[in-house]
């Protein structure tokens, strides 16, 4: 889905001079349809959250009676939380998390590694404050309707090229089933990422079923 400057005003609460500004100097893919810009909402999405620009996840909802999407939480426990996850370099470190991948048999973990290599050679997924969030440019698709998503401590921090020149010791990895499923789970990470409750969590040795418990309380959050 596409969405029009108008659109990104409103629900961002920002004016249009901030989001041409968005798009002309800080690198927010959009196309020009009959003079006007047309944003795809993955691409303000990802964006944005590499730029440390919080979006409310209510702007990604599907309406309940047309689908009910999947929780975070629950993707969480499917994909699995793995701590002192090795690695010396980048290359090493994402070998070793899509290792750990929860893979259907008929997807290749090299090709898959790859192309999480190519995706960082066009530009970091890093958001800043040592987290990543490695990723394809479209959704790591299965043929399962449950999403997973992973959470891996790594043993060592590593320079990811973050904005913030901060080495990376926290990586989210999604594997969804198609690109809503995908947009959903990218922006309820987004906005509990910039919840400092949950940061100060994931940075104080926590277990897995503290950070589970939290998911969901941020998420029951969300959805009242």
């Amino acid at each position: 889905m596409f969405l029009k400057i108008a659109d990104v005003v409103a629900s961002l609460g920002v004016d249009e001079k901030t989001v041409l500004g968005w798009i002309k100097k800080k690198g927010l893919s959009a196309h020009l349809v009959n003079g006007r810009y047309q944003i795809n909402q993955v691409d303000l999405l990802e964006w944005a959250t590499n730029n440390g620009i919080k979006i409310p996840p209510q702007m990604f909802a599907v309406p309940e009676m047309e689908d009910r999407l999947p929780l975070l939480s629950g993707a969480l426990a499917r994909g699995g939380i793995y701590f002192d996850v090795p690695g010396d370099d980048l290359q090493s470190a994402l070998k070793s998390v899509v290792e750990r991948l929860p893979l259907q048999p008929h997807m290749d973990p090299d090709f898959l590694y790859q192309t999480l290599l190519a995706r960082e050679a066009l530009g970091s997924t890093a958001i800043g404050n040592g987290i990543a969030i490695p990723h394809v440019r479209n959704p790591i698709l299965s043929q399962t309707q449950d999403p997973a998503v992973s959470l891996c401590f790594l043993k060592k921090p590593i320079d990811f090229k973050a904005v913030d020149d901060k080495p990376v010791h926290i990586l989210f990895t999604l594997i969804t089933p198609n690109v809503k499923v995908h947009l959903h789970m990218l922006a309820r990470l987004s906005f509990m990422l910039h919840e400092q409750r949950f940061m100060d969590l994931l940075n104080s040795n926590p277990g897995n079923d503290e950070i589970i418990a939290m998911v969901t309380e941020l998420e029951e959050r969300i959805r009242r």
